[in-house]
């Protein structure tokens, strides 16, 4: 007997990717098959909706995220259930070659290794699981888009060069919702803030939301873009 799914959970633009082992998108088990996903975060996607928490995922669909020091949490989304993903064909967007794996000074696949040849998406991304759980988190230099921009570069998606900004930007603009629910519960905060703020403060209420996204946003930007050893990949 077929089990029922509430249409509510289930992903709003339908997937085409095949996956080993008929693994599907699921948003009710969190499994989400070589995705990058998204939810939003307390306080500060309240104020600025486009700001959130991101993961990746494993062929098997686990989550992986960047969640503090030192440490990277398995298949347990920091903040909640995603909201948003983007799902990746690896087999068409992905160049994993041993030569992604020697980034940023990696001495362990520089030399002739017999793995070479059965390198996967999971490898890259038990590379850098490695890396971050001996990195400390820091919001403004080192967070989660920093470790899943890293796995970006290890894999080669769409031939590398991701940041904490381009990668942003590809979940704001490309990023598919999850259900109708999950949109409501990323932008209703948002609504509500706005017009508490708006009512109670009027154009001084503004003016903070200005120049705080416009501080927040020049800081990613600045750090990325202008002192590049600023902001960690």
């Amino acid at each position: 007997m077929e089990e029922q799914v509430d249409s509510d959970h289930q992903p709003m633009v339908e997937d085409g990717f095949p996956f080993p082992h008929g693994m599907k998108i699921d948003p009710r088990r969190a499994r989400f098959p070589c995705c990058i996903v998204w939810t939003p975060l307390p306080v500060l996607s309240w104020l600025i909706p486009f700001i959130g928490h991101v993961g990746i995922c494993r062929e098997d669909g686990v989550i992986l995220d960047f969640a503090g020091p030192n440490f990277v949490c398995v298949d347990n989304f920091t903040f909640g259930a995603v909201a948003r993903y983007i799902q990746i064909n690896k087999d068409k967007e992905c160049c994993i070659s041993p030569h992604s794996f020697a980034f940023k000074g990696d001495q362990e696949y520089q030399h002739d290794d017999p793995r070479r040849e059965t390198l996967t998406w999971n490898d890259a991304l038990r590379k850098s699981t490695q890396e971050f759980q001996h990195r400390s988190y820091n919001l403004f230099t080192c967070n989660c888009h920093s470790f899943v921009a890293n796995n970006l570069n290890r894999l080669g998606f769409r031939s590398g060069e991701w940041n904490v900004v381009n990668l942003a930007v590809l979940i704001f603009l490309k990023g598919q919702w999850v259900s109708k629910t999950a949109f409501l519960r990323s932008f209703l905060p948002f609504v509500i803030v706005s017009g508490l703020g708006l009512a109670f403060g009027g154009m001084t209420y503004l003016s903070f939301l200005a120049l705080f996204a416009s501080l927040l946003v020049g800081w990613f930007l600045l750090g990325t873009y202008c002192f590049k050893n600023l902001i960690q990949l």
